[in-house]
C-alpha cells in the first residue's frame, strides 16, 4: 500500500468528517452496506454476518470501515462512509450507560492512567492498545472469538511478543478471555434495548457552557444550537469569555450519533477544534480539543436554557481567601432568584445578571473552610473552596507524556500541559491526610528538573524540550538524531515537572513527571 494512502485514511478516521454533506437517509445506508458489505459478508436471518454481530461507537465504525480501505481495497467516498458510519452507529451503537467509564478514548485524553479490575484483562487485551477500545464494544462470544482469530491473522506475531511469550496465548484468549468478555460486555443488554425507546435528545437552543483548558484557564458562555441541512445536523455559534477578560469566539457545525453522542467541528478564535460530547437530560459533558492537536483541549460541561431545565453549573474563579473580595460569574441555565453564598460570605453587590450568568462582588469574612455549593434561587450546584492558606500543591497530571516531532518528519510534537492545584488542610490541620480539600487550579511558576541520575547524566533538561514559566506547558525538542547528544541520540527524556505557587512569600512545590518520548505515528481515533 502507498504510504500516502495509509496517511489519508488514517487522517479521515481521526474526525468523523461531519463537516462535508450531509449523511443520506437510512434507505441509502441500507443500500450503500448491502453494495459495498455484501460481496465480502454474508446475509442470514441473523443479520449481515459480522456487522449485525457487535456495537460499537461512532469511532469505533469508522476505524472498521477504514480498516477494510486500508488492508481490504473497498471502494466507498467520503459521503458513502459518512452515511454508513452514521447509520451503523444509530442503529448498532452503545448506550449512555455502556460507554460510562470509558469515554476518555473518544474524548482523546491522552494521559489517562488505566487500570482494571481483572489482570487478565490488562495482559490480554491492554498492554497493545487502550482497554477503553475494547470496553466500547459489545459483541456475542462467538463474535469475541472472531475477534481472537482476526489478531492473529492481522498480527501474526502477537502470542510471541511481550507479555505472550510466556503464556499459551491462543489458549487463554480462547477459553477464558472469550467468556469473559462475553459475559461483561454482551451484544444484548437490557440498557442498549432502553436508549432504543429512548426520546431524542433535544438539542436546540441555548447552551450555558464552562469549561477549563489547562494552560490556558477557565473560560464560559453561551452556545446557540440551531438545526442544520439534514438529519441529527445542526450549526452552531459560541459567544464567551476566559476567566482573565479575553473574548473567545467560534462558530461550526455539529452532527449527533446514537440519539447523544454529539460531535462538533467548529473554529475557535481562529483555531479548528472538535467537540466530543455525551448529551443527556439537558446536559453535555465532555472534552472540546485541537483539530491538529487533540492534546490541547479542555473539559466542558453545557446546560440546555429551557423550562424545567434550571442548573448551577459552575462558579468562577472555583476558590475564595478568607478576607478577600473578589467577583463571582455563577455559571448554568434558567438562573433565577436570590443568590445564596456560604455561609460566612457576604454579598456586596450583584454587577449584572441574566439567564445563563449571575456575576457577584463578595467578601469571605469568617467564611466556613472547606467546599460548597451556591444557591440562585431554587437550584445550587456548583463548588465554591473556601481557605484561609494553601497546604500542599499537586501537579495535574501527576504523570504525562510528550512526544518529539517536527524537525521535517510528517509528524508534529505533542505537548504537555499542566495545572497546578492547590489543596488546603482539613479541620485536623494536617496536609495529606484524608480531610483534606481542594481548592482549584492556581497560577504557578513552572521548571523542570532531571527526573533520575540517568537523566541528569544525558542532560535531559538541555535537550528534551522546554516548558514555559508561567502557562505550564511543555514543549518538546525536534524529532531525530541530535548530534549535540552523546551518540547522536534523539531528543527524548525523562523529566521531572515542578510547579511553585507563591504564599506569603514562600513557594510551595508541587511535582509531577514528564516522560518525552518518540513520535506518534499511528493515531487512531480510539488509541
Amino acid at each position: 500500500m502507498k504510504i500516502r494512502t495509509l496517511a489519508t485514511a488514517l487522517s479521515s478516521m481521526a474526525v468523523i468528517g461531519i463537516s462535508l454533506a450531509p449523511p443520506q437517509a437510512h434507505a441509502s445506508a441500507e443500500a450503500l452496506i448491502r453494495a459495498k458489505c455484501l460481496p465480502c459478508h454474508t446475509e442470514s436471518d441473523d443479520g449481515i454476518s459480522r456487522i449485525s454481530q457487535q456495537r460499537k461507537t461512532p469511532e469505533g465504525w469508522l476505524m472498521s470501515v477504514a480498516r477494510m480501505q486500508i488492508v481490504h481495497g473497498l471502494k466507498i467516498t467520503d459521503e458513502e462512509r459518512r452515511t454508513v458510519v452514521k447509520y451503523l452507529a444509530d442503529t448498532r451503537g452503545l448506550a449512555p450507560s455502556e460507554t460510562a467509564g470509558a469515554r476518555y478514548a473518544m474524548e482523546r485524553r491522552l494521559n489517562t492512567m488505566e487500570a482494571f479490575e481483572s489482570e487478565q484483562f490488562t495482559q490480554m487485551c491492554a498492554r497493545c492498545h487502550t482497554g477503553a477500545r475494547v470496553l466500547l464494544q459489545r459483541r456475542p462470544a462467538s463474535e469475541w472469538e472472531h475477534l481472537v482469530h482476526f489478531h492473529l491473522g492481522q498480527y501474526p506475531t502477537a502470542e510471541y511478543q511481550a507479555l505472550g511469550r510466556d503464556r499459551d496465548w491462543l489458549g487463554i484468549a480462547l477459553k477464558e478471555m472469550v467468556p469473559e468478555l462475553a459475559s461483561k460486555l454482551p451484544l444484548e443488554s437490557e440498557a442498549w434495548k432502553q436508549w432504543q425507546a429512548h426520546a431524542p435528545q433535544a438539542v436546540k437552543g441555548e447552551w450555558s457552557m464552562s469549561g477549563h483548558m489547562s494552560g490556558r484557564g477557565g473560560f464560559s458562555g453561551v452556545m446557540k444550537v440551531a438545526a442544520g441541512k439534514g438529519k441529527d445536523r445542526y450549526t452552531l455559534a459560541f459567544d464567551g469569555r476566559w476567566d482573565d477578560g479575553r473574548p473567545m469566539q467560534g462558530k461550526g457545525q455539529a452532527l449527533i450519533y446514537t440519539g447523544y453522542e454529539w460531535r462538533g467541528d467548529l473554529v475557535v478564535d481562529g483555531t479548528p477544534m472538535r467537540q466530543v460530547f455525551a448529551v443527556e437530560d439537558g446536559v453535555m459533558r465532555g472534552r472540546m480539543f485541537m483539530r491538529d492537536q487533540d492534546e490541547v483541549g479542555a473539559d466542558v460541561v453545557a446546560s440546555l436554557q429551557g423550562a424545567g431545565n434550571s442548573r448551577v453549573l459552575a462558579v468562577h474563579p472555583s476558590y475564595l481567601k478568607a478576607g478577600e473580595t473578589a467577583e463571582l460569574r455563577i455559571v448554568g441555565s434558567g438562573l433565577a432568584g436570590d443568590v445564596t453564598l456560604p455561609a460566612g460570605v457576604k454579598l456586596i453587590d450583584t454587577v449584572k445578571r441574566s439567564a445563563t450568568e449571575v456575576v457577584v462582588r463578595v467578601q469571605a469574612d469568617g467564611a466556613a473552610r472547606g467546599v460548597h455549593p451556591v444557591a440562585v434561587g431554587k437550584v445550587s450546584g456548583g463548588a465554591l473552596a473556601l481557605y484561609d492558606s494553601v497546604a500542599a500543591v499537586k501537579v495535574l497530571p501527576a504523570f504525562a507524556v510528550a512526544r518529539i516531532g517536527g524537525n521535517g518528519t510528517p509528524t508534529a510534537k505533542v505537548e504537555a500541559r499542566f495545572d497546578a492545584e492547590a489543596w488546603a488542610a482539613g479541620a485536623d490541620g494536617k496536609a495529606g491526610t484524608e480531610d483534606d480539600f481542594r481548592i482549584g487550579v492556581m497560577p504557578a511558576k513552572w521548571s523542570v528538573e532531571p527526573f533520575n541520575e540517568v537523566a541528569a547524566h544525558d542532560q535531559d533538561v538541555k535537550f528534551a524540550g522546554l516548558m514555559d514559566a508561567a502557562s505550564g506547558v511543555f514543549v518538546p525538542g525536534d524529532a531525530g538524531p541530535n548530534p549535540a547528544r552523546r551518540m547522536s541520540a534523539s531528543n527524548v527524556g525523562n523529566l521531572k515537572v515542578v510547579a511553585e505557587v507563591e504564599q506569603g512569600g514562600e513557594r510551595l512545590r508541587g511535582e509531577g513527571q514528564v516522560i518525552v518520548a518518540p513520535p506518534r505515528w499511528n493515531n487512531p481515533p480510539l488509541p
